[in-house]
């Protein structure tokens, strides 16, 4: 999936990657910047699912169920509380953000060797989806890419391409 999100990048320009369309919607860099630091986050509860001493019996939220039973975000859209809404950075270039997308894809190849080795009752807790194991947390990011390829296109339209 980050692969296919690389391609994408190419064929933007740095006034279309910087290009706000219209208040409270983001640009394609900001989109980028999002999906980065978040993918970052959901990996660092892999690790903490990792380092955990003890096995955690709670599970998910009845959200966080109909989430992996489904296998993907719901297409709506998704709006964060405002104390967690800060909009996403928008100074990046395209070499900036490959950089940070092969960055993001070596750590998931390094922790993919060991997800499944963590004890699936070894788990960090998701504000919205409740208690995720590791190796829920590391889908959630795959999830989380296709889930704003609806966003991409949606701006794709915006920007004329």
């Amino acid at each position: 999936m980050i692969d296919t999100y690389k391609s994408f990048l190419q064929k933007y320009s740095l006034a279309q990657l910087r290009h706000i369309p219209e208040q409270g919607v983001w640009s394609i860099g900001q989109m980028y910047d999002h999906l980065i630091v978040v993918a970052h986050e959901y990996l660092d509860s892999v690790e903490a699912c990792a380092r955990a001493v003890g096995e955690q019996q709670q599970g998910k939220t009845e959200f966080g169920e109909y989430l992996f039973n489904i296998g993907c975000f719901p297409p709506i859209k998704i709006k964060l509380p405002a104390d967690l809404d800060t909009p996403p950075d928008n100074t990046k270039d395209k070499d900036d953000i490959m950089l940070e997308l092969n960055q993001l894809m070596k750590r998931m190849e390094l922790l993919k060797l060991k997800v499944d080795d963590i004890h699936p009752n070894y788990k960090d807790k998701h504000g919205g989806f409740g208690w995720l194991n590791a190796q829920e947390w590391f889908a959630l990011v795959g999830m989380h890419f296709r889930h704003h390829l609806r966003q991409k296109y949606e701006l794709d339209r915006k920007l004329g391409l």
